[in-house]
Order: structure tokens, then sequence, then C-alpha cells
């Protein structure tokens, strides 16, 4: 899961995948603003198939927390 994270991220932000680790901060770390990860969470959502519930979408500040939160759904 954490591969597919990365890799949906790095083409969003055009960043190098390497540079995502579960640790690095989604807004502060990787640059991206609140469009951004609601893109992030909507292309995630049609990859995997998953609905991610509105009120989770302020938890997720981290890779891994995307990462954690898809793997509950």
């Amino acid at each position: 899961m954490f591969e597919e994270v990365a890799k949906t991220l790095s083409e969003q932000l055009n960043i190098p995948q390497e540079k995502i680790t579960p640790e690095s901060d989604i807004v502060k770390d990787l640059g991206a603003d609140s469009l951004d990860v609601v893109e992030l969470l909507m292309t995630l959502e049609d990859n995997t198939g998953k609905t991610i519930p509105e009120d989770k979408v302020t938890d997720v500040k981290t890779v891994g927390d995307v990462v954690k939160m898809l793997q509950s759904l």
C-alpha cells in the first residue's frame, strides 16, 4: 500500500518517489497544499475502490497516516 501512495504522490507533486517515506509530512515535507491532499485521496479512492470517510481526512498528516487509514478501511 505504501508503494501505491508514494507513487501517486510522486506523480501528483512531481517529486522523486525516493524522497517519500512513511514519516514524510505531506504538506510540510512534500510541499502539498490542501487541494493536493484532496486530489490524492480521491485518486486513491479510485485506485483502491475504498471510500475514505470525510471525517478521517483531517487525521491525515503523513504518508504513513494515509497508508494506515487505507488499510483500516
